[in-house]
């Protein structure tokens, strides 16, 4: 099990070699207040002094740390290290600089710090990783942050404590983390800010421990016993005392051998019980113990999560495609490709289906059904057109001559004007699917060709080719769609067998209303004089004839007495009560006569019962046939943008983009990449090749039953 370790500080540089951390590797946070001994805590379980020091905050990056254990044996045979050849470190940044000089190691440090980070005391989030060889050190992977401060000092920024604190949770957040945090003996370790940090992502403690710095400053007559045995505050992985090396001993250049020493005669002298427990050396190895342990238990996820990631840079990797070496094939599949999937997304057998919205076909589907349905179904048949106007377009069409029956012509051009009003949502039903074929340019190069995005000068020629195509159909379409309208204009058609049966209907409900009539008309008056039968078909004209005789009679068997009043259709029926005609006032020599060259202006009043029985029957004419008109429009127009529009764009695509594009003189400009296509294509190969080898290192544990 103790070779586990090593897998791990292997699988770490296989990952830093293309700088990626998409993998969260076991490793073990140092987490700490500042001043509180986190660094000193490092350099005794290193055995050298190679952090920097001073006071405020000196770790202002993540420093991730390495220890490797190397036989003394094998590290004298190392021919490249310095003057003792047994420890040395390797930076990453540095690639296989050796240094053997651990004051070249504090140095290199704060530089690459200050590179960073800058001289204001700012933070970093991008690590600096060290890894260090020595036969004095176990196996382990930790991070040094930075130390947590509550008031910024100097010119650091307002929000330094927000800043640490996130970038310490970035780190300890990581499940495969174990979460050392460091407090200082001589605090309070209620108060402890590594402990409230460490609760907040990990409330159970269970990859929690705790150690407890600076034994030897606490008061007198005060102890850590309590503290130590988990009294005051538990934590599952349990706490550890030590003791650091002071300032003055740091000064003076103290080894930390010597330190260690100091630390076990003090810990046998003031916890003589808990000596064995404690100390730097059992922290050494129980921090090592247990990133062993958390490594046995992460690696099975830690094994799928890299194959999981494998499998997708493969696929990423393939979607970026292999160099282009016959161009004439690779641009004729590409257009074959693209112009099947743009057919296929309107027939709705494309491989990427949206799930979001309608698209594509279902889209065009949805238009002419629902939204250029429900248009038409809302358009009144009877929009616009009052009684006055219909009353008017019918003594408009009787010329000068009063009528006896109800003008035909009145009644074409009232339907008319209504059946012109179907075709501004008919144009707008074609717009809309003009729209939607648009979008499907767009749909197929983001979902469905994503090997055009390797080919921008390709991409941005099919999409100017099928918006060519398209813009050039539009007004074929439309066309077509104002061609049906017309012809709907051009006859209208008072046969249609629909348009007849409601004739039908309603020259019944007229003649059951005449005959009402005559049964209310005074005894005086022959029923027989009122009566006008016809030919079969013209029930309306003889209903009409009849309601005027009748009306006639009326006016007649009163002894002309009606012929002023209101309804008769006399031009005096236009004036107010009480109001003369012009040129007929008192004094005047034309009293009596009419201004000829005066046109009535119709006015508000009330209508007789024929002009209310000839409104109506226009009335309902032209909802009977504005119906029918309608019906043909909603059924015709989807036709008409489906041949003119949709099924010529899909039959002729193909050919048009051949034709427009493959030609040898524009190959090696369409073919040329993107910019950032090559740096793509060789990170994800890079990334691709590092997941590979840390499939093989997790591989060689199962077969050496290391797992």
């Amino acid at each position: 099990m103790e070779a586990l370790i090593p897998v791990i500080n292997k699988l770490q540089d296989v990952f830093n070699t293309v700088g990626a951390d998409i993998i969260q590797l076991p490793q073990i946070a140092v987490v700490g207040t500042q001043s509180s001994g986190k660094s000193s805590v490092l350099e005794s379980l290193v055995g050298r002094d190679l952090l920097p020091r001073g006071t405020g905050i000196v770790t202002r990056r993540p420093l991730i740390l390495q220890l490797v254990h190397v036989d003394p044996g094998d590290a004298r045979k190392n021919d490249d290290v310095g003057r003792e050849g047994e420890e040395w470190g390797k930076f990453l940044h540095t690639k296989n600089q050796i240094f053997a000089d651990f004051d070249e190691i504090r140095q290199e440090i704060e530089t690459e710090t200050e590179r960073i980070s800058g001289n204001n005391k700012g933070i970093s989030e991008e690590p600096i990783h060290l890894k260090i060889f020595s036969p004095h050190v176990v196996n382990l992977t930790l991070v040094d942050l930075p130390g947590i401060t509550k008031v910024p000092v100097g010119d650091q920024p307002k929000d330094i404590e927000v800043q640490i604190k996130d970038l310490i949770l970035k780190h300890i957040s990581n499940p495969n983390c174990i979460i050392l945090a460091v407090t200082a003996a001589n605090t309070d370790m209620a108060t402890s800010e590594a402990l409230k940090v460490a609760r907040e992502v990990d409330p159970d403690g269970r990859r929690t421990l705790a150690v407890v710095t600076k034994l030897d400053l606490m008061d007198a007559g005060t102890d850590a016993m309590d503290v130590l045995m988990g009294r005051v505050i538990p934590v599952k992985l349990g706490l550890i005392g030590v003791v650091n090396r002071s300032q003055l001993d740091i000064n003076n250049k103290k080894p930390v051998a010597d330190a260690i020493r100091d630390e076990y005669a003090f810990l046998q002298k003031k916890y003589p019980s808990l000596a064995n427990r404690n100390g730097t050396k059992y922290l050494a190895r129980t921090l090592n113990r247990l990133l062993m342990h958390h490594i046995r238990d992460c690696l099975p996820e830690l094994k799928t999560r890299i194959n999981v990631l494998a499998a997708q840079y493969q696929s990423l990797l393939s979607s970026y495609g292999e160099p282009v070496e016959d161009q004439s094939a690779t641009l004729l599949q590409l257009i074959t490709k693209f112009a099947t999937e743009y057919c296929n997304t309107i027939e709705g057998t494309a491989k990427y289906i949206e799930t979001a919205e309608l698209c594509g076909g279902a889209r065009i589907c949805y238009i002419f059904h629902e939204t250029f349905g429900r248009t038409l179904e809302s358009v009144d048949p009877l929009g616009g057109l009052s009684t006055i106007d219909i009353l008017t377009a019918i003594r408009n069409a009787t010329g000068p001559r009063p009528s006896l029956f109800v003008p035909e012509i009145s009644f074409e051009l009232l339907v008319k004007k209504q059946v012109k009003r179907l075709e501004e949502p008919s144009l707008r039903c074609v717009e809309l699917v003009h729209e939607e074929m648009q979008r499907i340019i767009q749909h197929c190069s983001n979902y469905s060709t994503q090997e055009l995005q390797r080919f921008p000068k390709l991409h941005e020629a099919i999409v100017e080719v099928v918006t060519s195509l398209l813009r050039k159909r539009l007004p074929v379409t439309n066309e077509m769609v104002h061609n049906l309208v017309a012809i709907e204009l051009a006859y209208i058609n008072t046969k249609h067998p629909d348009f007849a049966d409601a004739c039908g209907v309603l020259n019944n409900n007229i003649e059951e209303q005449r005959r009402n009539r005559m049964r209310e008309l005074p005894a005086a008056v022959p029923r027989d004089k009122s009566v006008g039968k016809g030919p079969a078909g013209s029930t309306v004209v003889s209903g009409e004839l009849a309601a005027s005789g009748a009306d006639m009679d009326g006016a007649k068997a009163a002894g002309g007495a009606q012929g002023d009043q209101e309804g008769t259709g006399n031009w005096r029926g236009m004036l107010k009560k009480g109001e003369e005609a012009p040129g007929s006032g008192p004094g005047s020599p034309l009293k009596g006569a009419v201004n000829l060259l005066d046109v009535p202006v119709p006015v508000a009043r009330k209508l007789s019962s024929r002009e209310q029985r000839d409104c109506e029957v226009i009335e309902r004419l032209i909802k009977s046939y504005f119906l029918i008109v309608r019906k043909n429009i909603q059924d015709s127009v989807p036709k008409a943008v489906m041949h003119f529009l949709v099924n010529h764009v899909k039959d002729s695509l193909q050919s048009e983009l051949v034709g427009q594009l493959y030609k040898s003189g524009l190959l090696n400009d369409l073919l040329t990449e993107s910019e950032d296509m090559a740096q793509r294509r060789k990170e994800a190969a890079d990334m691709l090749q590092a997941l590979q080898k840390a499939s093989q290192v997790i591989a060689e544990i199962r077969e050496t039953h290391l797992w």
